[in-house]
């Protein structure tokens, strides 16, 4: 199959036979739709920051994980933190490399391969329209737990907080930086107050955090081994999001040095935002078993530690951080979709309106509304099926990237401009056999959300073999560095 879908078609081979030349004839292709360089290196932080929206994979995606991973969930992040220390080198380094809105399928297309490009560009998709409806389906939980008269309801809240978040993202993108600014400092004050309060209110010794333990509501057991690779996958999940600097690349001044700086600082301003409060409220629970299943309740914990004033208050603070969290993503998930109609990934009809440019604000109109309508809808599917499906696509999505890392100082590219990463390819290399190794214990424990990403993966690589592939000298034509026109 793979040989199939590597192999050149004859109109390919007319006009490109390798990834070096396929970027150059799209580069000399004039009159392609070109997005506003408005943002600076702070506004460029605060976007992903956003993004990764801490506060909700604290309090939305960590619930979660203390399920299965009980008093070791900081550990697990913790873990899940040094592999994203490498995959954000990884990034900062292409993405300096090749500066594309496209993210992650122009680097990896540029670097391995034009139909490696097609399927990042898939698993990125698939991530870029399941996360956001995850993170917007909790804001009717907390909006209840703020004000009790409300009706829990988190498929419609959660669809509502997506349609305001695409109408939000059509909008200018500076002014945009800025509301999510003023979104994210409400999120950090409420992780902030979560944290003094655990801390404040311990029962456990910090022993429970490096000799873990999970109950199942009625026997306290060692967490597995096993069980913390499993929880990696949500983990790394839980701090997916610093790699939107990528994305906002074609719209940072001076690209080549401030998409590595705000990919590095988001993902450790973003990483101290989860971990410090987990750590508070592992050792503020009274127990292992409070951690666990229906028993955990995070609000219900804060209240017990203050009042509900202050439950109150940080349950508005998180809905929020949700709120923030499901624009940025709008935001981004349409850079993506913008970047592949501007690199010709489908019929010509869909290609112009994808990569229609709104005149007055600079922001890919259309593309936005395409990516938020599907998002809403997706508001009424399984959480714990979308969580799975989405944690398979984050690892692989970084697997891809480090791979593509590894080969990303051969030929032209290695003399070009770029931010380089220290311990190059020992990073790399660490972060493709952890990587593996995670991929590898969710087919072993839980193989239906990895057959259902390899089962959409592949009608994405019949596309390829039906309409891109034979249409190869005018589709599918990545631009690597739109910004150098």
């Amino acid at each position: 199959m793979t040989e199939i879908l590597a192999r050149p078609s004859t109109s390919e081979s007319a006009t490109s036979s390798t990834p070096a030349t396929a970027t150059a004839t799209a580069t000399a292709t004039a009159g392609k739709p070109e997005l506003a360089r408005s943002l600076g290196l702070v506004g460029a932080v605060l976007l992903t920051l956003s993004c990764l929206t801490p506060a909700s994979s604290l309090f939305v995606i960590v619930p979660g994980l203390f399920a299965t991973q009980g008093t070791g969930t900081a550990l697990t992040l913790a873990i899940a933190g040094v592999l994203c220390v490498g995959v954000a080198f990884c990034y900062s380094e292409l993405g300096t490399l090749i500066p594309s809105a496209g993210g992650e399928y122009a680097m990896v297309g540029s670097l391995l391969g034009r139909v490696s490009g097609w399927l990042t560009f898939f698993l990125a998709g698939v991530a870029a329209f399941i996360i956001p409806p995850i993170i917007a389906i909790g804001t009717g939980e907390y909006l209840h737990a703020a004000i009790p008269a409300l009706p829990v309801s988190g498929a419609y809240s959660g669809a509502f907080v997506m349609a305001a978040s695409t109408i939000m993202g059509v909008f200018d993108l500076r002014a945009n930086a800025w509301i999510t600014g003023v979104f994210l400092v409400l999120e950090v004050i409420a992780a902030g107050v979560v944290a003094v309060l655990g801390f404040a209110h311990t029962h456990q010794g910090a022993g429970v955090l490096i000799h873990p333990v999970v109950s199942d509501g009625h026997h306290t057991g060692a967490l597995p081994f096993a069980t913390v690779m499993v929880g990696l996958a949500v983990a790394l999940f839980a701090l997916q999001g610093f790699a939107t600097a990528v994305y906002l690349s074609e719209e940072i001044q001076e690209p080549r040095r401030n998409v590595s700086r705000a990919v590095l600082w988001t993902l450790g301003l973003g990483a101290v935002v989860v971990v410090v409060p987990t750590v508070a409220i592992t050792l503020g629970a009274s127990g292992a078993s409070a951690l666990t299943g229906d028993n955990f309740d995070l609000i219900g914990m804060v209240k017990g530690w203050s009042d509900s004033a202050v439950g109150a208050f940080v349950a508005l603070c998180i809905a929020a951080a949700i709120v923030n969290a499901a624009i940025v993503m709008v935001i981004q998930n349409s850079r993506i979709l913008f970047a592949s109609a501007r690199d010709k990934a489908w019929p010509e009809p869909v290609n112009r309106a994808l990569g229609t440019v709104s005149g007055r604000f600079g922001a890919p109109w259309v593309a936005t509304l395409a990516v938020g309508a599907p998002g809403t809808a997706l508001c009424f599917a399984p959480v714990d099926t979308l969580n799975g499906i989405t944690g398979v696509a984050v690892t692989g999505l970084y697997l891809i990237v480090a791979v593509a890392a590894l080969v990303g100082r051969r030929g032209a590219h290695k003399a070009k401009s770029a931010w380089r990463m220290p311990l190059w390819p020992a990073v790399p290399i660490l972060v493709v056999g952890s990587l593996a190794g995670v991929l590898f214990e969710l087919w072993r424990t839980q193989p239906s959300d990895l057959y259902w990403t390899l089962g959409a993966t592949a009608v994405a690589a019949l596309y390829w073999v039906l309409y891109l592939r034979p249409r190869a000298a005018t589709r599918w034509l990545i631009d690597a560095d739109p910004g150098a026109r």
